[in-house]
């Protein structure tokens, strides 16, 4: 198969699926990952589709695709209001993600971009700013949601009484920030293997 063949093929499938890993584009054309990636690289560019963290999805606003409000912007998933995370850009628009692993990988994808941020409190159900709030990361409390799963609280005090009875490591904004990028970047995976 032409190279052209299967980069359109991938479009297809990814306007289908809405994202896609790399590992599964490789067997379904039983290309190498190497390949894919130069594949892929023009749709990049082209703006059609955006890169995440092993895997493609598509650029709902270059598509005109219908996007769902109910689902994340960054994996799709539907959202749990219990652990959304939204964005306010700096066009008035906001985006939302299923959780706080989500939100703060969409908010580096979006850098200065991103006017505010908030989520909710995990224990108390407040509307707080996720730039000031704590992150526990690696709880042996399992939601189903995204893994690294990243939980937010107000007070840091309330995620070290939390981690005592589920476990984890507490994170600052700026420190979970970092750390969920460095842990995808290490799994190359999708965040909802």
């Amino acid at each position: 198969m032409l190279p052209t063949e299967r980069r359109n093929q991938i479009l297809d499938y990814v306007r289908e699926k809405k994202s896609l890993k790399i590992t599964q584009l490789s067997e379904m054309f039983s290309v190498s990952e190497m390949t894919i990636h130069r594949d892929i690289k023009p749709l990049v560019e082209e703006g059609l589709i955006i890169k995440t963290f092993g895997g493609i999805s598509l650029n709902q606003e270059r598509n005109g695709a219908f996007v769902n409000k109910q689902d994340c912007v960054y994996c799709y998933s539907p959202i749990n209001q219990r652990l959304a995370y939204r964005l306010i850009l700096q066009d008035q628009s906001i985006e939302t993600t299923c959780c706080a692993h989500c939100g703060l990988l969409r908010h580096q994808q979006l850098g200065d971009k991103v006017l505010q941020a908030i989520c909710p409190d995990f224990l108390v159900q407040t509307t707080i700013s996720a730039t000031s709030a704590w992150y526990l990361m690696d709880t042996s409390l399992n939601l189903g949601c995204c893994q690294p799963q990243v939980l937010a609280f107000q007070h840091k005090e309330h995620a070290i009484q939390f981690a005592l009875g589920f476990g984890g490591t507490i994170y600052s904004f700026s420190e979970a920030f970092h750390m969920v990028f460095n842990q995808m970047q290490g799994k190359n995976k999708g965040c909802c293997d």
